[in-house]
């Protein structure tokens, strides 16, 4: 029987050992259910939030509809409801992140009940939208709705632990940030590393810092800044007004402890910088960006990595206005130009127009011309005379210097000068020869004749000949003058 046992007794060690295999066996099938199972939960949550805020027009449907990839401009009321679709490419998992969009009527603050609760609270991002195209609503409007997201924060009657929990993540956050590029030496890292110690050391926050804290992470978007380029032609806006603007959101931004970024729809500029950084922020992705601060219309500063000092930077450029002036006083709304364009008026048709003048001129009276009543030419009498004027009777005047007083305006000056030397001289000849009534008139050369006639009935001296003579001279030398002029020579009856 001996033999038996001993044969047994190694069967029985064998199946021990059996055992021991199976047991092991066993440990390894539970170490890797429990690795599946460790790696199943740190998949991607699906209950994250993003809460969109800002006034209308300001372009927050249209942003987020650019980052889920689909282009479609309508726009909902009270609180619009979008998702975007995260990918984790190292563990092939996706996700949907919601995103809750509030009108710009603060008439429908009420709903965001529906979107935040205080079990949701913890994994919401809040992104406050200002409008660059206006900017000098931004600052009241980045007011306003952090104000409402506060309200509603109040409302939710977290207890205060919690609360406290939350706002000391917020801050652990904003101290351990440091740049991407190279941490071991960069100089705007929070976090310095001492020897011997476990836990770092962070640095205290600004006077400033996070005085608003809310709890959840807070970003800021700058929408339409390709409206910058137009400011500047249009409104006369220079680099001093946007280092101005830029200015107070950082200081904002300081206070939530935000970050800031600006973007572009039209351009699609920082999009794809935008959707990394939400990604980076809610679901703790790798994020290598580092910030951005020398374009004007490109900035993104990421949170934790400004402070009071690098703002200071901006201030230096500002030469006409101080970092403390209001910030509306500055940044003026430029006048309004509806009111011009109601009351511009229409240039009608240039045929109505000359028709309607042809209307009035015909209902005018027709005005004769100074030129028309005085030329001699349209006399009544067809008298050459220059005393005549239209509508007077040519009367005989008994005067002989009536003659010389008014030489024909169609005469030029020599010519006018020698016929009021004529007339003189006939008008004496006439006294002398007893022919009164008959004055001397220009251009007639029976006067000159019948003077002569008269001459020698009455016995006058020779020496009055030479006279005569040179009146005949003067006086042709008028008619000559006046049958230029197509203007008929006066008769003797006529005169």
């Amino acid at each position: 029987m001996a033999p038996v046992l001993e044969k047994q007794l190694p069967g029985a060690a064998g199946a021990g050992d059996n055992n021991n295999e199976e047991e092991e066996g066993q440990n390894i099938w539970t170490s890797i259910l429990s690795e599946v199972s460790t790696t199943s939960s740190s998949k991607l949550p699906s209950g994250k939030n993003i809460l969109i805020f800002g006034e209308d027009g300001s372009g927050k449907t249209a942003l987020m509809s650019k980052l889920q990839g689909a282009d479609h401009n309508k726009r909902g009321r009270g609180l619009e409801y979008l998702y975007l679709n995260v990918h984790d490419e190292d563990r092939d998992d996706l996700t949907r992140c919601n995103v809750w969009i509030l009108d710009g009527d603060l008439y429908h603050k009420g709903l965001l009940k529906f979107a935040v609760s205080a079990q949701s609270l913890p994994d919401c991002l809040a992104v406050f939208v200002a409008d660059m195209s206006r900017p000098w609503t931004i600052m009241e409007s980045l007011q306003k709705w952090a104000s409402v997201l506060r309200d509603h924060v109040d409302k939710l009657k977290i207890p205060p632990e919690d609360m406290r929990e939350m706002e000391q993540n917020m801050v652990k956050a904003f101290q351990e940030y440091t740049e991407p590029e190279d941490a071991s030496t960069s100089s705007p890292q929070r976090r310095a590393p001492t020897a011997g110690e476990d836990e770092a050391v962070v640095l205290p926050l600004g006077d400033n810092t996070l005085t608003h804290n809310l709890g959840i992470p807070v970003l800021i978007v700058c929408t339409k800044c390709d409206a910058v380029s137009v400011l500047e032609k249009e409104h006369d806006f220079r680099d001093e007004h946007f280092d101005f603007i830029q200015s107070y959101i950082r200081r904002f931004s300081l206070q939530y402890g935000a970050g800031l970024i600006y973007t572009s729809v039209k351009e699609e500029k920082n999009l794809d910088l935008l959707y990394k950084y939400i990604v980076h922020k809610m679901y703790d992705f790798k994020f290598t960006s580092p910030a951005l601060v020398v374009e004007k219309d490109a900035v993104f500063i990421p949170c934790g990595w400004d402070n009071e000092k690098k703002i200071g930077i901006l201030h230096e450029n500002l030469t006409t206005v101080r970092p403390e002036d209001p910030f509306e006083d500055f940044i003026t709304k430029p006048p309004v130009r509806k009111l011009v364009h109601d009351k511009e008026i229409n240039a009608e048709d240039e045929q109505v127009f000359l028709m309607k003048q042809q209307s009035l001129l015909a209902k005018q009276p027709a005005t004769p011309t100074r030129g028309a009543t005085e030329s001699p030419g349209r006399t009544t009498s067809g008298s050459p005379r220059p005393a005549g004027r239209a509508g007077q009777t040519n009367v005989t005047s008994g005067s002989p210097m009536a003659a010389v007083k008014k030489p024909d305006p169609n005469m030029k000056a020599g010519a006018a000068n020698e016929g009021v030397l004529a007339n003189f001289f006939n008008s004496l000849l006439s006294k002398k020869t007893g022919a009164p009534g008959s004055p001397g008139s220009p251009g007639s050369g029976a006067v000159g004749a019948g003077v002569q006639g008269s001459a020698k009935k009455t016995g006058q001296k020779p020496g009055l000949t030479d006279v005569q003579a040179e009146l005949d001279r003067m006086t042709r030398k008028q008619d000559s003058m006046v049958s230029a002029n197509n203007i008929p020579p006066p008769t003797e009856n006529e005169a």
